[in-house]
Protein backbone atom coordinates (compact mmCIF):
# COMPACT_ATOMS: atom_id res chain seq x y z
CA UNK A 1 0.00 0.00 0.00
CA UNK A 2 1.42 3.37 -0.71
CA UNK A 3 1.17 6.61 0.98
CA UNK A 4 0.06 9.99 0.44
CA UNK A 5 2.47 12.81 1.89
CA UNK A 6 0.82 16.59 1.54
CA UNK A 7 3.84 19.07 1.53
CA UNK A 8 2.93 22.59 1.69
CA UNK A 9 4.74 25.71 2.30
CA UNK A 10 2.39 27.59 4.82
CA UNK A 11 2.03 30.72 6.91
CA UNK A 12 1.86 30.71 10.35
CA UNK A 13 -2.45 31.30 9.88
CA UNK A 14 -2.52 28.56 8.09
CA UNK A 15 -2.98 30.29 4.59
CA UNK A 16 -0.72 28.49 1.75
CA UNK A 17 -1.49 31.19 -1.30
CA UNK A 18 -2.21 34.77 -0.75
CA UNK A 19 -4.37 35.06 -4.27
CA UNK A 20 -7.37 33.16 -2.48
CA UNK A 21 -6.29 30.39 -5.28
CA UNK A 22 -6.63 32.61 -8.46
CA UNK A 23 -4.17 30.73 -10.77
CA UNK A 24 -3.80 34.12 -13.26
CA UNK A 25 -2.74 35.64 -10.11
CA UNK A 26 -0.97 32.81 -8.04
CA UNK A 27 2.69 33.46 -6.48
CA UNK A 28 4.49 31.48 -4.15
CA UNK A 29 7.25 34.82 -3.84
CA UNK A 30 5.60 35.70 -0.66
CA UNK A 31 7.76 32.30 0.52
CA UNK A 32 10.43 34.00 -0.46
CA UNK A 33 9.89 37.44 0.16
CA UNK A 34 8.77 36.75 3.90
CA UNK A 35 12.67 35.31 5.01
CA UNK A 36 15.93 35.49 4.33
CA UNK A 37 17.45 32.51 2.34
CA UNK A 38 18.87 29.82 4.40
CA UNK A 39 19.60 26.58 2.24
CA UNK A 40 18.90 24.34 5.11
CA UNK A 41 15.73 25.09 5.61
CA UNK A 42 14.71 23.78 2.54
CA UNK A 43 16.16 20.59 2.93
CA UNK A 44 13.53 18.90 3.19
CA UNK A 45 12.24 19.35 -0.09
CA UNK A 46 15.38 18.12 -1.68
CA UNK A 47 14.47 15.16 0.69
CA UNK A 48 11.35 14.53 -0.81
CA UNK A 49 12.48 14.63 -4.45
CA UNK A 50 14.25 11.57 -2.93
CA UNK A 51 11.47 9.48 -1.18
CA UNK A 52 8.81 10.42 -4.19
CA UNK A 53 7.40 7.42 -6.14
CA UNK A 54 4.35 9.52 -7.76
CA UNK A 55 3.11 12.94 -7.64
CA UNK A 56 -0.52 13.58 -7.55
CA UNK A 57 -1.77 16.97 -8.64
CA UNK A 58 -4.97 18.88 -8.68
CA UNK A 59 -6.17 20.12 -12.40
CA UNK A 60 -4.66 23.55 -11.56
CA UNK A 61 -1.56 22.84 -10.48
CA UNK A 62 -0.76 20.40 -12.83
CA UNK A 63 -1.53 22.92 -15.34
CA UNK A 64 1.06 25.53 -13.77
CA UNK A 65 3.89 22.57 -12.86
CA UNK A 66 3.50 21.08 -16.54
CA UNK A 67 5.36 23.72 -18.21
CA UNK A 68 8.22 24.82 -16.04
CA UNK A 69 9.00 21.97 -14.23
CA UNK A 70 10.31 19.88 -16.54
CA UNK A 71 13.12 22.29 -16.97
CA UNK A 72 14.03 22.99 -13.79
CA UNK A 73 17.43 22.22 -12.66
CA UNK A 74 16.19 21.49 -9.12
CA UNK A 75 13.17 18.53 -9.84
CA UNK A 76 14.96 16.71 -12.52
CA UNK A 77 13.88 13.27 -10.81
CA UNK A 78 10.35 14.47 -10.80
CA UNK A 79 10.52 14.54 -14.58
CA UNK A 80 10.95 10.17 -14.38
CA UNK A 81 7.84 9.93 -11.82
CA UNK A 82 4.83 8.71 -12.75
CA UNK A 83 2.37 11.83 -12.66
CA UNK A 84 -1.83 11.57 -11.08
CA UNK A 85 -3.97 14.48 -11.90
CA UNK A 86 -7.55 14.67 -9.81
CA UNK A 87 -9.71 16.57 -12.60
CA UNK A 88 -13.00 15.88 -14.23
CA UNK A 89 -12.50 18.53 -17.23
CA UNK A 90 -8.86 17.48 -17.78
CA UNK A 91 -8.57 15.09 -20.91
CA UNK A 92 -5.84 13.28 -22.51
CA UNK A 93 -5.32 15.85 -25.16
CA UNK A 94 -4.78 18.67 -22.22
CA UNK A 95 -1.46 16.71 -20.78
CA UNK A 96 1.56 17.58 -21.79
CA UNK A 97 4.02 15.38 -23.46
CA UNK A 98 6.85 16.66 -22.03
CA UNK A 99 6.54 15.95 -18.35
CA UNK A 100 6.89 11.99 -17.94
CA UNK A 101 4.19 9.48 -18.05
CA UNK A 102 0.70 11.41 -16.67
CA UNK A 103 -3.02 9.45 -15.79
CA UNK A 104 -6.00 11.45 -15.03
CA UNK A 105 -8.06 10.16 -11.91
CA UNK A 106 -11.83 11.16 -12.12
CA UNK A 107 -12.33 11.18 -8.56
CA UNK A 108 -11.56 10.50 -5.00
CA UNK A 109 -12.56 7.11 -5.02
CA UNK A 110 -9.49 6.65 -7.74
CA UNK A 111 -7.20 8.33 -5.21
CA UNK A 112 -8.01 5.99 -2.42
CA UNK A 113 -7.39 2.77 -5.35
CA UNK A 114 -4.28 4.05 -6.37
CA UNK A 115 -3.36 4.12 -2.56
CA UNK A 116 -3.61 0.62 -2.28
CA UNK A 117 -1.27 -0.24 -5.21
CA UNK A 118 2.49 -0.28 -4.10
CA UNK A 119 3.95 2.90 -6.11
CA UNK A 120 5.66 4.13 -2.90
CA UNK A 121 5.28 7.33 -1.95
CA UNK A 122 2.63 10.00 -3.60
CA UNK A 123 3.05 13.20 -2.77
CA UNK A 124 0.96 16.25 -3.22
CA UNK A 125 2.80 19.18 -4.13
CA UNK A 126 0.40 22.77 -4.16
CA UNK A 127 -2.92 21.76 -4.98
CA UNK A 128 -4.53 22.80 -2.10
CA UNK A 129 -8.14 22.47 -2.96
CA UNK A 130 -6.96 18.86 -3.86
CA UNK A 131 -5.27 18.37 -0.19
CA UNK A 132 -7.98 19.30 1.51
CA UNK A 133 -10.22 16.80 -0.48
CA UNK A 134 -8.10 14.11 0.86
CA UNK A 135 -8.08 15.27 3.94
CA UNK A 136 -11.49 15.60 4.69
CA UNK A 137 -11.73 12.18 3.16
CA UNK A 138 -9.41 10.31 5.32
CA UNK A 139 -6.86 10.12 2.58
CA UNK A 140 -3.74 11.83 3.97
CA UNK A 141 -0.70 9.87 6.03
CA UNK A 142 1.48 12.14 6.27
CA UNK A 143 2.13 16.25 6.27
CA UNK A 144 5.30 17.57 5.50
CA UNK A 145 5.17 21.70 6.28
CA UNK A 146 7.81 24.23 6.04
CA UNK A 147 5.62 27.26 8.43
CA UNK A 148 6.91 31.18 7.86
CA UNK A 149 6.52 33.36 9.81
CA UNK A 150 4.47 35.38 8.56
CA UNK A 151 0.35 36.05 9.05
CA UNK A 152 -0.84 36.55 5.63
CA UNK A 153 -4.82 37.37 6.50
CA UNK A 154 -5.81 36.67 3.67
CA UNK A 155 -5.76 33.82 0.89
CA UNK A 156 -6.31 30.14 0.32
CA UNK A 157 -6.46 27.92 4.31
CA UNK A 158 -4.30 25.00 3.84
CA UNK A 159 -7.28 22.82 5.82
CA UNK A 160 -10.81 22.97 5.35
CA UNK A 161 -13.56 24.18 7.35
CA UNK A 162 -15.81 20.84 7.36
CA UNK A 163 -18.06 19.75 9.83
CA UNK A 164 -16.26 16.95 10.84
CA UNK A 165 -14.36 14.95 13.46
CA UNK A 166 -11.10 15.91 15.15
CA UNK A 167 -8.01 14.69 13.42
CA UNK A 168 -5.52 13.63 15.36
CA UNK A 169 -1.59 14.54 14.42
CA UNK A 170 1.70 12.87 15.84
CA UNK A 171 4.76 14.95 15.22
CA UNK A 172 7.56 13.14 14.41
CA UNK A 173 9.96 15.70 12.74
CA UNK A 174 10.63 19.46 14.11
CA UNK A 175 13.12 21.92 13.36
CA UNK A 176 13.35 25.87 13.45
CA UNK A 177 15.83 27.38 11.48
CA UNK A 178 17.47 30.70 12.00
CA UNK A 179 15.27 32.81 9.23
CA UNK A 180 12.22 31.39 11.46
CA UNK A 181 10.51 28.75 8.81
CA UNK A 182 9.88 25.86 11.10
CA UNK A 183 9.87 22.13 9.54
CA UNK A 184 6.98 20.58 10.60
CA UNK A 185 6.32 16.75 10.11
CA UNK A 186 3.14 14.84 11.11
CA UNK A 187 1.73 11.71 10.76
CA UNK A 188 -2.14 11.24 10.59
CA UNK A 189 -2.88 9.17 13.70
CA UNK A 190 -5.59 6.35 12.32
Amino acid sequence: MSTIVATHFVSLDGKVDPTGGDPELHDTAWTYRTVAPVPESFQLKEREQEEAGALLLGRASYQMFAPVWPDMDEFTRYNTLPKYVVSTTLTDDDLTDTWGETTILRSLDDVARLKKTDVGEIQVHGSVSLTRALADAGLIDTYHLLVFPVLLGQGKPLFSDADKAAQQLRLVEHEAYRNGVQKQVFEVVR
